[in-house]
């Protein structure tokens, strides 16, 4: 293998040109068009990193011009000096350097730090041309990123379109176009910045304050003078294999290669908070960082096109269910359409503000009487209207019944969807009530709690006076459920320690309540039902309110059972935070020795990475399998060959994938168990130790999961543990 291409060479479809130290490769790399096209193959030219087993592209020559189902490509330079690549069965030029050349002797060489050149041959110090001034989705080591005054060229980095496809994407880092010492976020064709670095202050940017200080992993340049303006990323550890890189989230990354996890780690991601990228999940869609997925079709959508949503391309956004009325009578002045309210959001920002609306109701009237208006609000008095499509509609965390930091949309929808809409809020599913007051079925055995668990969209039905809830647990008299099930008539089935009864509140709200038949078995088989799934989300919601509810997000960095606290009700308690760590909301990961208890440490702290919240992620997903098994996650069984170390993680990943989760549940609980809930949590655990950070929920999305309010898919065997395991201990 060479690094080198002079006149009269070519390189072909195999060969590759590898760079001096081994890290980068330049060669034609092949990508399927979609997942729904097998048949349909692009090639490239591209430079990737040769030393990591993961295929990843650095640079793409013909990023918008792929080749399709032929191998007879060729990289040459061409007659007049330029490197060139060919299509040979029709001789044409697919790509070129297009470098204005003199002298046509030059000579192509592939540097040890990614950079692709073109130099005289003469004197190999004139460079001709190079690849540093024409990145694509990723910023080089060394290489600058922004303008060049005496050229004009601008050095920017434009995401990909998505998972597969390298073609111009909608996402771009560049230097702010006014001058101003910073660099911006923006969609491609707009100058509007959805996140920018903050102005130069001599150490860092404004808003990248991991710049400042000691910093063992990079340092980072900026020069501003008459001739240029630019910013560049040095490795302090030239050793270390990084990848920054415009994600086709919109999120600027900086990746490191984990040789323990064989993949990339996220150490630096900006904005943090995916929702903040403009237009991330396409028009007519919500955006919520604590769920996952975060893009949501708004209410009467559907999900535009499917294949590229599972690209994580969004841009189509969703489209309408049921064509609007006025579209379709071509009328303003009779239409059916309706409005359908969107509470507690941030609004878009293209609104328009209508001031001869004094009212809600006129406010309303407006938006109906133009056929383009999609949406409006009305609050403290103003009227806001919003036509064609809407974009960057929040979530955001309302409190109680009130919008404390959100608002309200509404979203103008056919009269057919709204009735629909209206009909599924009334659909509420009841289920068997767990809590505190398990303590109180040993007095009365008569007394039955019942839990409303909402659909996604809750529902607002009146509830009985004298009813006490908490937390989603509402509990009732005796009374209330009587006169609601008609004194209990009405049975609808027998469980394994009481009766299940149908009934009604406010003649409305179907409720299901289960009766106990007997006071002391009752209690027992509740206890053995409920005390385990209870723990596990108390736990969840604890380490949620340390990580995203505190003023600095607390690490607790020792997660595991003996660190976990059960009062008399049985409500756990986190305990020992002599290893935490303090991470500023300005940060997104710290550095660390490794800390915590062998056999729940994450993947990356034990790669001597930086850290992030994900560790504690991590440690829950293993004390989570323990909680579910009732055993240590290494432990001994007896085969018919004797004595098999089997690691419990692994076992526990493979009887999900085969639908055996109540294997996997302790025996001690001698079939008392919600198998349901037995599969969710095993999901969630093993959601929880991927490999991959990126791959593991937040703390608040697992308390979300746990309480049915976020589905989730079935996660695939993490292959480190997998490896640990070893073929031969398969259970």
């Amino acid at each position: 293998m060479t690094d080198t291409i002079l006149s009269g060479q070519s390189l072909a479809v195999n060969d590759k040109l590898v760079s001096k130290n081994g890290r980068y490769a330049l060669g034609f790399f092949k990508t399927n068009s979609s997942k729904s096209s097998q048949d349909i193959t692009n090639w490239y030219l591209g430079i990737w990193f040769n030393t990591v087993p993961k295929f990843t592209s650095a640079w793409v020559a013909n990023r918008d011009k792929p080749i399709q189902n032929t191998t007879s490509l060729e990289l040459t330079i061409s007659q007049d000096g330029n490197l060139v690549m060919l299509n040979q069965s029709t001789q044409s030029i697919i790509w070129s350097t297009e470098a204005n050349i003199t002298r046509n002797s030059t000579t192509v060489m592939l540097l040890s730090s990614g950079n692709l050149i073109l130099v005289n041959s003469s004197n190999l110090s004139e460079v001709l041309w190079q690849s540093f001034d024409h990145p694509t989705d990723t910023l080089f080591p060394g290489a600058k990123l922004g303008w060049d005054k005496v050229t004009g060229l601008n050095r920017r980095i434009v995401s990909w379109k998505n998972l597969i496809d390298p073609a111009t994407g909608v996402y771009c880092d560049t230097s702010d176009p006014s001058g101003a010492d910073q660099f911006l976020l923006t969609p491609l064709n707009s100058f509007i910045p959805y996140w920018s670095t903050g102005l130069w202050n001599g150490k860092s940017f404004a808003s990248v304050p991991e710049m400042a200080g000691n910093n063992n992993l990079f340092c980072s340049t900026f020069v501003h003078n008459d001739q240029e303006m630019y910013m560049k990323i040095s490795l302090v550890d030239e050793t270390m294999v990084t990848r920054n890189v415009l994600d086709i989230s919109g999120q600027s990354k900086l990746f490191i290669w984990s040789e323990s996890s064989q993949d990339w780690t996220v150490i630096y991601s900006q904005p943090k908070d995916q929702c903040d990228v403009y237009a991330i999940c396409g028009p007519f869609t919500i955006c919520n960082v604590n769920v996952f997925p975060h893009c949501t079709c708004m209410e009467g959508f559907i999900i535009a096109s499917p294949e590229d949503w599972d690209l994580e391309d969004r841009t189509s956004g969703c489209s309408r269910n049921t064509p609007l009325d006025c579209i379709s009578n071509k009328s303003t002045t009779q239409t059916t359409d309706k409005f359908y309210p969107v509470p507690c959001v941030k609004l878009p920002q293209n609104a328009q503000e209508v001031e001869v609306a004094a009212s809600a109701s006129e406010c309303e009237q407006v938006c109906l009487s133009n056929c383009s208006c999609t949406a409006y609000s009305f609050n403290n008095g103003r009227c806001y209207t919003w036509h064609n499509e809407l974009l960057n509609i929040k979530a955001l965390q309302c409190s109680g019944t009130t919008n404390s930091t959100g608002e309200t949309l509404y979203l103008r929808v056919s009269a057919k969807d709204l009735n629909r809409l209206k009909n599924n809020r009334k659909e509420i599913v009841i289920g068997v009530a767990v809590g505190t007051a398990v303590s109180v079925l040993g007095l009365f055995a008569l007394i039955p709690l019942i839990i409303i668990w909402r659909n996604k969209r809750k529902g607002s039905g009146h509830i009985p006076d004298g009813v006490q809830g908490c937390n989603g647990i509402i509990a009732f008299g005796y009374s209330d459920l009587q006169r609601a099930t008609n004194k209990f008539t009405g049975k609808l089935g027998e469980g394994s320690f009481g009766a299940v009864f149908k009934g009604f509140i406010d003649d409305s709200i179907a409720v299901a309540v289960k009766r106990l038949d007997g006071a002391y078995q009752g209690e027992k088989q509740f206890r053995a039902e409920v005390t385990r799934y209870q723990i596990a989300q108390g736990v969840a919601r604890g380490l949620a309110y340390l990580h995203e509810s505190c003023r600095d997000c607390i690490i607790h960095c020792d997660i595991k059972p003996e660190n976990i606290l059960l009062d008399d009700s049985f409500i756990p308690k986190i305990a020992d935070f002599g290893m935490a760590k303090l991470l500023g909301r300005g940060f997104s990961r710290v550095l660390t020795t490794v800390r915590g208890t062998v056999g729940y440490l994450a993947p990356e702290w034990i790669a001597g990475v930086a850290i992030t919240p994900k560790v504690d992620v991590y440690s829950y997903g293993m004390v989570l399998l323990e909680i579910i098994s009732g055993k240590r996650n290494s432990c001994t069984s007896s085969s018919s060959g004797g004595n098999l170390d089997v690691f419990f993680p692994v076992h526990a990943a493979r009887k999900l994938l085969e639908g055996d989760a109540g294997s996997l549940v302790d025996h001690m609980l001698h079939g008392n168990v919600n198998l349901d809930e037995a599969e969710l949590a095993c999901k969630v655990a093993c959601w929880c130790i991927q490999d991959d950070e990126l791959d593991r929920p937040t703390m608040g999305q697992v308390v979300q999961i746990l309480e049915g309010r976020v589905e989730i898919g079935m996660p695939t065997i993490p292959r480190l543990l997998e490896a640990m395991a070893g073929s031969t201990h398969s259970p």
